[in-house]
């Protein structure tokens, strides 16, 4: 018994002997690294160094978008000697100060101005009153809330403060009120080219992150990586100022140099805010593209909105509506189609439709604009008159299927590719559901919808001898002495170069026997086309708002820019050639003068 007894000491040694080595096996190999971390978490606290973020820059290299300092301000709750009530008194008049300063007069267009007459003076004074001293309350309980945090040893109160506040607080001397510094985005010309850039805010975990445009479009490029600072601390979590410190340094981001020229996105912006209030139009963009290349030189929206203070606006407000927006292109299309039909040699310039009045389709009739007729009208004539009866011609010579190729080669239907992260494709119906009365409404404008930029990038391809170009913003992305170029890309040849040569004639008769010959630039010959669309409002045309337009460049022998100007809802005229077309011209006559280009001999 006494040996048997021995031996199963000795198994059950062995086992615990066996258990202790698998169990040290466990906890130091396959456990170490886990183990390893929570240790280091344990003596250890960890900061993120945020990398400094891109800059974006006009195409002269001057700064569309750049940072400036501001402050991180925190509490480490440890160290806090004062109660915390009293803290927030300090500091809560501070930070209402900063809000205020944020608040900015966003501007009207097409709307009527509130009535001076709708509160007095007193009353306004009052109500702003109250509501300052209950948002300083909200501020005091906010901070008082994040001092009481159980079990936390560092709290967060303020990031991106500004320099003038940072010095308020740093001279108050707070025990345990402490601040980093860090970078915020600061945008030096305001609101221009603002649906170009984007804004920068936060992601889900309080990171900055490019938002629309470009911001959003290259946020992994200009944000870099952020660098990690492991601070060995103590038993309460303060820092040990002898204590071991392991730095990775962060990358900066790259830095974006654009095709956007600061003198003509000044220009555009200036002519366009003056157009809205002149027509008083609800909305209006202008997109101006360098047809050879496809490089965006500019591109404004109204109404627009200040990058600095993007918070304190409407969400509509942010995407670009040159990339992002549809709308039924009205007139304005009929230069794509009369091309298709060119190309296809269905028509030629000198082709004759009889237009003696109103066209009957699938039981719908078809009619001019103006309910004007010309018998027997040429089809150089049917676009000068911009004859829907005309171009329901143009229409059937093509057929749908190629009337469909051509106008998907032109890029309608997809993204042109742009580098702007809200664009959108239009809308364009699958071919089988397409109705002989869609294509007769499509061949001038209607049933179909479009994106600004899309309508630019096609008739580009006119001005640039039928070849089509991706439009594109960025032609640079530069990363401390390393570049990359973007250059331009060639997508296709869309229709031949004779085609192309016939169609801007047409257009440039279109201009100078039109209602547009009064405003065109003495010396200089221009292709365009006037566009009135009327809007759909739940199935059916509101015979009262239209969308204006005038798309065109020139000048027509080497063009420089293709350019549509594009109004919404003009008040003082619904027609395209008493308020899109002046507009257009106004800012074309600044384009020749600008480009050194000069007039010709008449």
């Amino acid at each position: 018994m006494s040996g048997t007894r021995i031996s199963l000491l000795l198994i059950l040694f062995i086992l615990l002997f066996l258990a202790v080595i698998g169990r040290l096996f466990y906890w130091q190999i396959v456990e170490h690294d886990r183990l390893a971390v929570l240790a280091e978490n344990q003596h250890f606290s960890a900061m993120e160094i945020p990398a400094k973020r891109g800059e974006i820059k006009a195409s002269d290299g001057s700064a569309l978008v750049t940072n400036k300092t501001a402050y991180l301000i925190y509490a480490a709750l440890p160290e806090i000697e004062e109660e915390p009530k009293v803290i927030a008194g300090k500091l809560a008049p501070i930070f209402l100060d900063y809000e205020k300063s944020q608040k900015v007069v966003i501007e009207k267009f097409g709307e009527d101005e509130e009535s001076s007459s709708s509160a007095s003076i007193e009353e306004k004074e009052e109500d702003r009153e109250k509501e300052e001293k209950d948002r300083k309350k909200e501020i005091e309980e906010e901070i008082v809330g994040r001092l009481n945090q159980p079990g936390v040893v560092w709290v967060l109160l303020k990031k991106k403060l500004p320099k003038e506040y940072f010095e308020k607080i740093a001279a108050l001397n707070i025990k345990g009120v402490g601040w980093e510094i860090e970078q915020d985005r600061f945008y030096p010309e305001a609101s221009m080219a603002a649906h170009l850039t984007g804004f920068v805010g936060s992601d889900s975990r309080g990171l900055d992150k490019g938002y629309f445009g470009l911001e959003g479009f290259y946020d992994g490029y200009l944000k870099g990586r952020a660098g990690r600072l492991n601070q060995e601390i103590d038993a309460l979590g303060r820092p040990i100022l002898v204590g071991v410190r392991k730095a990775v340094p962060p990358e900066d981001g790259q830095s974006l140099h654009t095709t956007i020229d600061r003198s003509i996105q000044y220009l555009v912006e200036k002519y366009l805010k003056e157009g809205m209030r002149k027509y008083r139009a609800k909305a209006g963009s202008v997109l101006v593209m360098e047809p050879k290349t496809g490089a965006i030189l500019a591109s404004a929206s109204y109404p627009g909105y200040d990058q600095n203070h993007w918070s304190q606006y409407d969400k509509d407000r942010y995407r670009n509506p040159v990339a992002a927006d549809t709308y039924e292109p009205g007139s304005t299309f009929k230069t794509v189609v009369m091309a298709a039909g060119l190309d296809a040699g269905v028509i030629k310039p000198e082709t004759v439709c009889e237009c003696s009045g109103p066209r009957e389709v699938s039981g719908y009739k078809i009619t001019t604009w103006n309910n004007k007729y010309y018998p027997n009208s040429t089809m150089k004539e049917v676009l000068q008159h911009s004859d829907n009866v005309g171009m329901v011609m143009v229409g059937d010579s093509l057929g749908k299927e190629k009337f469909l190729s051509y106008i998907r080669n032109f890029g309608f239907g997809k993204p042109t590719g742009v580098d702007l992260e809200e664009e959108t494709s239009g809308i364009l119906r699958e071919d089988e559901e397409w109705r002989p009365i869609d294509l007769a409404t499509s061949s001038f404008g209607q049933g179909l919808a479009v994106t600004p930029i899309q309508l630019v990038r096609a008739v580009g391809a006119i001005a640039n001898g039928g070849k089509l170009m991706q439009p594109f913003i960025v032609k640079k992305i530069v990363s401390g002495d390393r570049e990359v170029e973007i250059k331009p890309k060639e997508t296709g040849q869309v229709i031949k170069p004779e085609t192309a040569a016939a169609m801007t004639e047409m257009m440039v008769a279109a201009v100078e026997g039109g209602e547009a010959r009064r405003m065109i630039p003495k010396g200089y010959r221009v292709a365009g086309k006037t566009g009135t669309a009327q809007i759909p409002v739940e199935g059916h045309y509101d015979p009262k708002k239209t969308i204006a337009s005038f798309i065109g460049f020139g000048p027509v022998e080497d063009p420089r820019f293709v350019m549509l100007v594009k109004l919404d809802e003009p008040q003082s005229s619904q027609w395209g050639s008493e308020t899109a077309a002046p507009l257009f011209f106004d800012i074309a006559k600044e384009l020749f003068t600008y480009f050194g280009i000069p007039p010709s001999a008449q």
